[in-house]
């Protein structure tokens, strides 16, 4: 096979799987946008039916907490990123 034909083929398949993709998360998000309000209701009845409360309230001191130490590890991580791309 020559490369033109193999690239011709390989463009083809990708089409066609983004036309198949793009079906289903249509589908997808037709059903979700239609039945919302039903999946809300039912959400409601579950969490009356088993007493489910959420009473964990994140606090701001711990918000800031979280927030410092993911930015620390972000920092720590772009140096050895860098190093990684130079290699």
């Amino acid at each position: 096979m020559d490369k033109d034909e193999i690239i011709k083929e390989l463009q083809e398949k990708n089409t066609k799987l983004e036309e198949q993709l793009n079906k289903y998360l249509l589908k997808n998000k037709n059903y979700y946008e239609k039945n919302k309000d039903d999946h809300i209701q039912k959400v409601k009845e579950y969490q009356k039916r088993t007493n489910y409360t959420s009473k964990y309230i994140v606090s701001p001191e711990k918000k800031k907490e979280y927030a410092r130490r993911a930015y620390l590890k972000k920092k720590e991580k772009i140096p050895k990123e860098m190093e990684a791309k130079e290699k």
